[in-house]
């Protein structure tokens, strides 16, 4: 990531154009230094470039350390990842390890204008483009807003003639760290062939991607890797997808670009066709012995239009659907994941893996990965702690079954099934390790099963809708008024949340200090004494 330029550095070298501190116009020089260290990147390619650096850096460190696994939140709108950025500073005091995911499915379900789709890349494929562009000027304008307070403490400080003030506004303008973070950018299956990959790819670099992830499902033919239904492409097909991403990154100069090849052969017992083998053990030919077959035999014989394979020194028939589509054998996901995963990475020269799983369970993905490493020793995943989960009923069935098992406790001492969900059993033992195990999940699956990126899919989508309806019971209920301030105003102000100012979170201050570097004591300012925001200053 390129350094930035110091205060005294920018300051130099504009005296050296304006002796007099002025432009010939009449705007002051520190007023340039402001603009300037505010436009922290020049352009949203120029994100990307400095994003790979950083995820590059991240993945080395988790390599030599894996607790410093990194995390990311699904965001569907600029506003919501400028707010989970602020909180994770405001939490950490830094950014470091924290992305944005940007979800396909939030896209299709809450970005597209044909309305509320699902995860089946039904909807334009430029609103992903979009939402990169969008989430990248709400982290960039949290730059502005937060520099621009830092410049104002710094004239503050000259005015009232503070000197060690003013060096401490300098140093506070110098150590800034900008809100923006890599995104992690889902596009799909590459909606469409190959060719059609590629220049989406090149699209939401553009935006500011530095990470793409692709999955290996057709695309014309896509599901949400949590239902039934999805159907994968030969590896042949996926590894030039993988290979479009790359040629994408390099033309435009990301050189460390990072791309994550996801495969969904857990749950998908379809494939769209039948690849072409020229010679045993290649990809094709370790990708057809999956297939379900039937032996061809007097009372089952080849018939007109069907296909034959030479299959274990014998010709069998490969079980074609009603659609068309090629069915695998029950039970063979798991092995076509471990397939797929090192092809992808030697193959393919994918960056990172995503698994998609059922159920949130290390040990069976601590498993395929621990097989992955036997081929392909510094492999890392990205692994998705999915809404799709039902986390309180899995863990706990998790924790139950080991007790039994170890014997702990008899059958009986817990319900199974959708028991195990009651609220009467939170506090118990089963609940309360439940938790515990809830709290280092992320932990666990880090160290045990190679994963370098935690992330939540969905959560931006569920939480809004459960925000709006615990406002809306309140508000439209006995609450009203009261129910907006202890639901929302009460709890931003003690948390600390910039927004409760809402005015000055969307740039209000901003435009005032640029109203003064062009208009000086003429500026019609909107932070006067009559500003509402006001009411909110910090005591």
């Amino acid at each position: 990531m390129t350094e930035r330029k110091t205060y005294a550095e920018h300051r130099a070298a504009l005296m050296q154009r304006y002796p007099q501190g002025v432009t010939p116009g009449g705007v002051n020089v520190d007023d340039i230094i402001q603009l300037k260290i505010q436009n922290t990147f020049s352009t949203h390619l120029d994100i990307a470039r400095a994003m790979a650096g950083v995820m590059r850096s991240d993945m080395a460190a988790y390599d030599a350390d894996t607790s410093k696994f990194t995390q990311s939140l699904g965001c569907w709108s600029g506003f919501h990842a400028q707010q989970m950025i602020k909180s994770v500073k405001r939490l950490r005091g830094t950014t470091k390890g924290a992305y944005v995911y940007l979800s396909g499915w939030m896209v299709a379900g809450l970005r597209n204008r044909f309305g509320h789709l699902p995860d089946q890349s039904m909807h334009e494929k430029t609103s992903v483009v979009d939402l990169i562009e969008e989430i990248y000027v709400s982290l960039r304008q949290a730059d502005e807003v937060a520099l621009n307070d830092l410049f104002k403490d710094l004239t503050a400080a000259r005015k009232a003639g503070d000197t060690a003030a003013e060096t401490a506004a300098i140093k506070a303008i110098d150590g800034f760290e900008t809100h923006v973070v890599p995104i992690i950018a889902d596009i799909d299956a590459g909606f469409g062939n190959e060719n059609a990959t590629y220049l989406l790819a090149k699209e939401m670099i553009r935006a500011g991607a530095c990470c793409l992830q692709i999955e290996n499902q057709v695309s014309d033919a896509k599901q949400c890797g949590h239902q039934d239904g999805k159907v994968t492409v030969p590896r042949e097909d996926f590894i030039e997808k993988l290979r479009a991403c790359r040629l994408a990154f390099e033309e435009l100069g990301v050189d460390e670009g990072v791309i994550v090849a996801r495969t969904d052969s857990l749950g998908a017992g379809l494939t769209q066709k039948v690849p072409v083998s020229k010679e045993p053990g290649d990809l094709a030919s370790e990708y057809i012995k999956w297939l379900k077959v039937e032996p061809i035999t007097t009372e089952n014989p080849i018939q007109e239009g069907e296909l034959a394979l030479y299959h274990g020194g014998e010709f069998v028939k490969p079980v074609r659907m009603p659609n068309g589509l090629f069915a695998f054998r029950e039970g063979t996901g798991r092995a076509r994941v471990i397939e797929d995963c090192i092809a992808s990475l030697t193959e393919g020269g994918a960056d990172l893996l995503w698994i998609e799983t059922d159920t949130p369970n290390v040990d069976e993905i601590a498993a395929m990965v621990n097989e992955i490493k036997k081929v392909v020793p510094d492999a890392k995943l990205t692994y998705n702690n999915s809404p799709s989960f039902n986390w309180t009923l899995n863990l706990r069935k998790q924790v139950r079954e080991q007790w039994i098992k170890e014997g702990k406790i008899a059958a009986e001492t817990y319900p199974d099934g959708l028991g195990l969900m009651s609220v009467d059993l939170d506090d118990s033992e089963l609940g309360l390790e439940t938790d515990a195990r809830l709290a280092n999940f992320q932990v666990d699956i880090a160290a045990r099963a190679g994963v370098f990126h935690n992330l939540i899919t969905l959560p931006t989508f569920h939480l809004t809708a459960k925000s709006m309806d615990e406002l809306s019971r309140g508000y439209f209920g006995e609450g009203r008024m009261k129910a907006y301030v202890n639901t929302v105003q009460r709890e931003e102000i003690r948390r600390g949340v910039s927004a409760v100012k809402h005015q000055h979170e969307v740039g209000s201050d901003l435009g005032d200090s640029f109203k003064e570097m062009v208009a000086g004591e003429r500026a019609l300012k909107a932070g006067g004494h009559a500003n509402t925001m006001n009411q909110f200053a910090a005591e």
